[in-house]
Formats: structure tokens, sequence, C-alpha cells
């Protein structure tokens, strides 16, 4: 098996889904409510340092100084999912974000129900090549056994997340009453749609996805994974400057590839996953990522980064220009976003390219949200002059509100690095379907990078774009990994697609 390279030897084969509609209330054995109108088509670490010939004492130094501390920290990711407080809001303790009108609705552009967008607008993605022609799913239903093998990867992991969404409501009487709810109400949408796959209209997977999380926010819960989001992101901050001091001591090109290496490894911390939830339950997870860094081998099972490096680096005396605006679609919160994103926007943003991160505004899984992604972004920024110049060009920060630890605070111009909310609620992203204020932060855009599986695999690994596109993904899934990249669980994505 492939992920035998990485050191992922005894890891189990399985992958984990997520979410759908309510469609109607779930009550007394029977769903009551009005009919469901038609559902249209909707939308590693290569640490060669060379260093006066001793690269194995800087190498041992440089891995001490963030990955074990990591590693240390690991026990606070793997523990059990602390309980929230009781009488939180109904809303995982969130409030409704506000700056996009704060409430859901469900589409009757494209998808009648299980589509989570925020009012009042929804634009098309002004950088796909042919919108008409889009299609965000990858996976096709049709196949019955396809659909089966879903609504059992669903089924298999309802258990687990209704442990989690109790949790995140404080373990009440009232949260597990409406646990329960959901999890009758989701198993018999599952049912209905095993005997009849066109109840609802049209069923690509990445509708099949977006089940779960409107179900769950119609039982009012809403961040499920709330708490395991901020521990993660702590222990992930706690070694984000030891991780940034190494990347700085290594040659351009390495840094590069550490940097695509260090994003596709981080990317195996996914609740999103049923494998990755078996690693978490083991407590070997961070195990997993340690020897996926360091032992992550090329060639990927997709594997287009030496046309990517050229496009940045050039190749002899030929230097490329920079990417005037990159657009980062990011995934998870914690290591995937602090280590596997946040540096790969900051090389960017050290090469004059403006960076915005793209990112949910309301939650899904652990997928880091727009909301929250300013405070990672100003905890970053403390210990890096590159992110905290760049984040207060980009408004997301003043620079009085930040304590930098080399207590530098000249003024300088600075390329802007922003964050924008996508207008949807779900770990895949329809692009005929996003923000107003994501359409616009596209209109300049020369790069986009899509990562992790529901952004690029699941939806957009056929997309086109009128600009340059990179992909980055490790598959979690060992059926989808045979199916779209003939490869097997833990292979990696690296696509990258010139503008043609």
């Amino acid at each position: 098996m492939s992920y035998e390279k990485h050191g992922l030897d005894d890891l189990m084969v399985h992958q984990l889904v997520e979410r759908f509609p309510m469609g109607a209330p779930y009550t007394g054995g029977k769903i009551h409510g009005p009919p469901l109108g038609n559902l249209n088509e909707k939308g590693g670490l290569a640490l060669n340092i060379m260093v006066l010939g001793r690269p194995d004492l800087i190498l041992e130094s440089l891995l001490i100084s963030w990955m074990e501390k990591f590693v240390q920290k690991g026990t606070e990711i793997t523990a059990p999912v602390p309980m929230a407080p009781p009488g939180t809001t109904g809303l995982g303790g969130f409030e409704v974000p506000s700056s996009k009108g704060g409430t859901l609705r469900s589409d009757a552009s494209a998808l009648n129900v299980g589509v989570l967008h925020l009012e009042p607008t929804l634009e098309v993605f002004p950088l796909l090549a042919d919108p008409k022609m889009y299609e965000p799913n990858t996976i096709d239903l049709s196949d019955h056994n396809e659909l089966e093998y879903w609504f059992t990867v669903l089924s298999e992991h309802l258990s687990d997340l209704v442990d989690k969404a109790v949790a995140s409501e404080g373990g009440t009487d009232d949260a597990k009453r409406r646990g329960d709810a959901f999890a009758h109400a989701f198993s018999a949408h599952l049912a209905r749609l095993m005997e009849e796959p066109a109840a609802y209209g049209k069923l690509g997977l990445a509708n099949l996805l977006e089940l779960r999380e409107e179900c769950l926010r119609e039982f009012q819960f809403v961040d499920v994974y709330r708490s395991i989001k901020q521990r993660e992101n702590e222990a992930s901050l706690a070694v984000l400057p030891d991780l940034l001091a190494e990347l700085d001591s290594m040659t351009e090109e390495t840094r590069l590839l550490t940097l695509i290496e260090g994003a596709l490894a981080a990317n195996i911390f996914d609740w999103g996953s049923r494998a990755c939830v078996e690693l978490y339950h083991k407590g070997t997870i961070i195990e997993i990522y340690r020897m996926s860094r360091n032992k992550m081998q090329r060639p990927w099972q997709v594997d287009d980064f030496d046309v990517f490096k050229e496009r940045m680096l050039g190749s002899g005396d030929k230097k490329p220009h920079p990417h005037k605006r990159a657009l980062l679609f990011v995934d998870n919160s914690g290591a995937d976003v602090v280590l596997g994103m946040l540096p790969l926007a900051r090389e960017l943003l050290r090469r004059g390219t403006e960076v915005v991160l793209v990112a949910n505004s309301l939650p899904a899984l652990n997928d880091v949200t727009a909301m929250e992604l300013p405070d990672i972004v100003a905890e970053a920024a403390k210990h890096c002059d590159i992110l905290r110049k760049a984040a207060e060009a980009g408004g997301l920060l003043v620079d009085a509100m930040i304590n930098t630890s080399n207590g530098s605070k000249e003024n300088s111009s600075s390329v802007p690095l922003m964050v924008v909310e996508n207008g949807c609620g779900s770990p895949c992203i329809d692009l005929r379907q996003v923000s107003s204020e994501l359409a616009a932060a596209a209109k300049d855009a020369d790069l986009i990078i899509l990562e992790g599986m529901g952004r690029a695999l699941h939806t957009n690994f056929n997309a086109r774009f009128k600009c340059e596109a990179l992909k980055l993904a490790m598959v979690k899934n060992q059926r989808l990994a045979e199916k779209l990249i003939k490869g097997n669980i833990y292979d990696c994505v690296c696509r990258y697609e010139p503008v043609s």
C-alpha cells in the first residue's frame, strides 16, 4: 500500500463523510412537514538543510524544536472530547455571523434542501472557466453500489457524531434528547434516499455530504467540534514559531517543497474522515503526522510539484513574476491550517503576493471558519513579522494590539493578508454559489489553492479556472483513492493547472 512509504503501515482503510438536509422535522417515527421541493442539480518534511557539512546536527535540533513539542502536546489533542458547559446558546456557543445577514436559507436556484448559505447575496465564482459546464460533484452516485457505500460510511459514523454533538451542548438531558432525534431523522433520510435516490432531485456526493450538517443544525447543533478545534489550534500555535524558524533556515527550493509536504501531511487532521477518526481514538494520529512529514516520498500519486516549482522559482536565470493575489481555500482547524496553510500563505506574502484566506461562513465538522481565522492569524503574528505586517495591511489586526517577539513596530509597506467567508457551511463548495465578498476578492486573483478532500477532491477536482490553480489533499478514503486517482488511502494529490 502506498501509505507504507509514509510510515502508515497499520492504518485501517475507512473513511467518514458528512452531511445533508433535514427537510422536515422528525417526530414519532415519521417525517412531518411540507413536501420537499425539486432538488435541482447543484450545485513530510524534506529537511535537506545543508549547513557547513553538518545537516544532521541541524536536522536533529530543528526536529526537537517544534515536532517533539507538538508530539508532547499529543495527549491534549487525542484526549476525550471535553464536555461543554451546560446552558449554552444551542448554537455551540457561537452566534451566527452577522456580516451576511445571519440567516440560513435553502437556495431555490439550485438545491432546495441541503445547501447552507447565508443571506443576502450569492454569486457565481467569477474565475470559473465555464460556469455553464461546471459540475462541482466529482463522484456520481447514480451507481447503486456507490450510493450504498457512502450511505454506509455515514451510518457507521453516526454514534460517534451524536456523542460529540451532545458533549458540545453540555451533555444535558435536552442535548441528549436532541441528539437522539437527530440520529433518527438522519437515519430516516438515508433510508428514504437508499430506496429512492431521486427523492430530493439529482444526488451527488457533495449533496450527500451536506445532509449531516443541515440535519445537525435543524436540531440546534451548530458547532459540534468547537472544543476540539480550540485545543488543536492552541497546540499548533504553540509550535508554529519554531516551524517558521526551521523554514527560514532552508534554501528557497527546499523550503517550497517542505511547505507543500507540510500542507499535505497536516491535512490528516480531519474529523470528516473515518480513517482519521480511528487514529484519533487510538491516540496515534500525532505519531502518524510526524512520520508522514518525515517520510513523505515523491512522486505522489498526483504530482505536479516540479511544474509548480518552476512557475514559482523559475529555471536558470529566468525569474518569474510573482502572483498578484492568491485565494487559499482552507480546510481544517488545528495543524492543517496553522502548520500547513499559514506557512504557505506566509511564503506567498514573502514573494509579494496578496493572500486571501477563504473559509466557511458557518461551522462544518472541524473546518476552520472565517470568524475564527482572524484570532488564529493574530496569535501567529505575535511571532512573525511577515504575518504581522500583512495582517495589518489587510485590516485583520491593529499594530498596537500585537506584542511582537522582536519588538519591531516600524511602519513599512506590505502586501495584505485578508480573510473572506465563502458564504456556506459545508466541507465542500459549489462555486456557483459563493459570497459577494469572495466574488469581489476573486476578480484580482491569479492563483487559486484548493486544499482538502471536500473542496479539492469531493468537489472541484475536475473544475477548470481562468487562472492558475493548485489542488492539494491527502486522500483519506480507500475507495475514493482507487476511483479518483487509482491509488490508495493516504496517497497525496498535488495537482497544478496553469492557465490554459
